[in-house]
């Protein structure tokens, strides 16, 4: 009959009350197929509603809440990612990428994306210059990339990204041309060994300007970054890897606003040498980058991944879960 409005098949809710919502939100939410969206929802809403019971959330502090988040997403744009700083700067985004991406000890660590990374990096030849930014102290980069069994890894890609000498990135600017500076796409040599000329890095704050910036100035928080340069690995058959080496010494190694930092990662600049100088195409007593990057295989990463998720569940006493198409699900009998 026109007008009816349609017959649903739900769950019966009970009478609602601080006591019993979250079982009754659990019980509207368990009634979709997959799986995984339904453990992560049943986790999602009682972590949610034990925070506002726990903290006795106001009705204002929550409307402030919704405010920030709906300010944080209009400060959104194709070049600024407001809410990967969001996550960034409360430790989410290391977080997940320590879980998703586990690495063995004779690996290379991850860390942050950061939000200023782009898809529109030139791809250049082996030994180019990354930086147009003449004011910046040269430097000359020379890596490697291996497998965890030393084998070098061939035509690996290899995103490079880093800030100029005043500490911004190219898109940051408002009159950016289109044109990326600072950044580049290479691949490495049959030996696995990469190099470019780029600019040695220097601290930066990230922006300020925006919802998280307030965020920050709240909770009496700096906003700086150690100095740092960005890499990205893919190769097929290896998990892809987003890593970031810091200059050791930096003011900001300790304190990274956006909890990027590992041990691992923080290296010491060397000089060129004589030979380094006249091989390479530079001047003797340039500043020097070199590392040797260690990628995981996809196989590595899962075993790895899931070993560690049941691990993790059992420190929790969630002894009835299970992995699935590699993912974390609760048994069902």
């Amino acid at each position: 009959m026109a007008g009816q409005p349609p017959k649903v098949d739900v769950p019966i809710l009970k009478d609602l009350t601080i006591d019993n919502i979250t079982e009754n939100v659990h019980r509207i939410n368990s009634q979709g197929s997959d799986p995984r969206l339904k453990y992560i929802l049943e986790r999602l809403v009682t972590h949610l509603h034990d925070f506002a019971r726990e903290t006795r959330l106001s009705t204002d502090e929550w409307m402030a809440g919704i405010e920030f988040l709906t300010a944080v997403g209009k400060k959104c744009t194709d070049v600024r990612q407001e809410f990967i700083l969001l996550s960034d700067t409360l430790g989410l985004s290391l977080l997940v990428d320590s879980i998703d991406h586990p690495k063995p000890p004779s690996s290379t660590e991850g860390t942050v994306l950061g939000p200023y990374h782009t898809h529109d990096a030139h791809d250049l030849d082996l030994g180019s210059a990354i930086s147009g930014d003449p004011s910046g102290t040269p430097l000359l980069c020379l890596c490697t990339v291996k497998a965890t069994s030393g084998a070098p890894i061939a035509d690996a890609k290899v995103d490079i990204w880093e800030t100029d000498s005043k500490g911004s990135y190219d898109v940051q600017y408002s009159d950016y041309s289109g044109e990326p500076d600072g950044r580049a796409v290479i691949k490495s040599d049959k030996e696995g060994v990469f190099w470019f000329k780029a600019i040695v890095p220097v601290p930066y704050s990230i922006p300020f300007d925006g919802p998280v910036g307030k965020m920050l100035k709240v909770l009496g928080r700096h906003s700086w970054r150690p100095s740092h340069m960005h890499f990205m690995f893919e190769k097929g058959g290896f998990d892809r890897l987003i890593t970031t080496l810091f200059l050791r010494g930096d003011p900001y190694e300790t304190s990274d606003a956006v909890f990027g930092v590992k041990d691992s990662l923080v290296i010491e600049l060397g000089t060129v040498s004589a030979e380094q100088a006249k091989k390479y195409g530079v001047e003797e007593g340039t500043k020097l980058l070199t590392h040797d990057f260690v990628l995981v295989t996809d196989e590595e990463t899962r075993k790895l991944r899931d070993e560690e998720a049941l691990k993790a569940m059992r420190k929790l006493g969630r002894e009835g879960m299970t992995i699935i198409n590699g993912q974390l699900v609760p048994d069902v009998d």
